[in-house]
């Protein structure tokens, strides 16, 4: 085999010389404190069992969707499934995509034109920024949840600009790397006042949580502006896809123009059996209990980051991801691995994942952890704090 290219080589280099090289890891049997399974929906024997037995009452043996949707891959689950998916999300029109990457791709390279203008949180995920990048839009980033940042960059940018430019304002309903959430209220209010079309990221959100920013997108003034919403199932939901929702128009536009839905054999059948079980299980009586357990130990969380004096490493949440501040990735690799030592899996997030200085454990949590867990792995981290770094 020929060498590897030694402008690769270096690279890699310079990211092991900075603590920073990435390694894939086994899935750890620890006590899960950094899986996106929120709800507990991924071991979910229902959705494992019942979408193959939907499956075999439709009489579907078929392991692949044998080609794209525009081609042999578009069967009628599939079309039940985005009728499912719009009750649920209280949507005119929904789509399917393979994943929340390809989702953000599709949309945010097809939709925004050569003359329009993207607003985005400096904090979007990197999905977003990447279909960005493959547009032909210009895009201008503004400080994260800085409304009024927002605004003077939006009124730079209008001075310059021909009557006929769209603008595109794009936030996350929940920030993955953050866990805090922007003022929805805010951001329609602006989006309304600037002639602005709202696009949100809804891939750490968990509805029926308590969080009723939810209520803001059902109001009038959301309905004109709030443009499009994009839902990745494999968070909360535990499975594999994602759905962009929006009007009838946008997803006609869609299918059309988003070459990672024109271009990509669809999702199987046994996937598609899995969104349709998913989202009932999710608003049946179980799946009100799964979240008044999250509740429940977000509840926990909070009161016991509290009670050790935690606070100045925290950033505020109330939402299932919890991240507190460790500057440096050799510092917070050691006290993640302190943390691990002691049967609970926490991973150390990096630079350049996320700005250098910022460095950070990422504690995520599910309705199946117990306040046991959470008390002992926060009183566990007290201490290597109280050690390490002398906070």
């Amino acid at each position: 085999m020929a060498d590897f290219p030694k402008k690769l080589e270096f690279k890699l280099l310079e990211r092991s010389n900075s603590d920073a090289l990435r390694e894939l890891q086994a899935v750890s049997k620890k006590v899960d404190f950094v899986s996106n399974d929120y709800l507990g929906m991924a071991r979910n024997e229902e959705v494992f069992h019942g979408a193959h037995k939907l499956l075999v009452e439709r009489g579907i043996i078929q392991n692949g969707a044998t080609g794209s949707r525009l081609l042999s891959g578009n069967g009628q689950l599939y079309m039940e499934a985005e009728s499912i998916l719009c009750d649920y999300y209280t949507a005119e029109a929904a789509l399917i995509f393979n994943s929340g990457y390809d989702a953000n791709i599709g949309f945010f390279a097809s939709i925004p034109q050569r003359t329009d203008v993207v607003f985005y949180d400096e904090y979007i995920h990197a999905s977003i920024r990447d279909g960005i990048q493959m547009g032909n839009a210009k895009s201008y980033k503004f400080k994260h949840n800085d409304f009024k940042d927002l605004v003077s960059v939006i009124d730079r940018q209008k001075s310059s600009n021909n009557p006929n430019t769209e603008y595109y304002v794009v936030t996350e309903a929940v920030f993955s790397m953050d866990g805090d959430s922007p003022d929805i209220s805010g951001l329609v209010s602006i989006c309304n006042d600037q002639n602005c079309r709202l696009v949100i990221d809804e891939a750490h959100l968990i509805r029926g949580l308590g969080n009723s920013q939810l209520d803001v997108t059902k109001t009038d003034a959301a309905k004109d502006v709030l443009f499009a919403r994009i839902v990745t199932f494999g968070k909360a939901m535990g499975i594999q896809g994602a759905v962009i929702l929006g009007s009838d128009q946008l997803k006609t536009y869609l299918v059309n123009f988003a070459r990672s839905f024109v271009y990509t054999t669809a999702l199987p059948p046994m996937s598609i059996a899995a969104i349709v079980l998913a989202h009932q299980i999710s608003s049946s009586n179980q799946g009100k209990e799964h979240k008044k357990l999250l509740n429940r130990n977000i509840k926990c969380f909070n009161d016991e980051v509290s009670a050790l004096g935690l606070q100045n490493i925290f950033i505020p949440s109330t939402s299932a991801i919890h991240c507190g501040i460790i500057p440096g990735n050799d510092i917070v690799k050691k006290t993640a691995a302190t943390l691990q030592k002691h049967g609970f899996d926490i991973r150390p997030i990096l630079a350049p994942t996320i700005p250098e200085g910022q460095e950070r454990l990422r504690f995520c949590l599910h309705s199946y952890n117990t306040p046991h867990e959470i008390k002992e792995v926060l009183s566990i981290l007290a201490n290597a704090i109280n050690r390490e770094i002398h906070v």
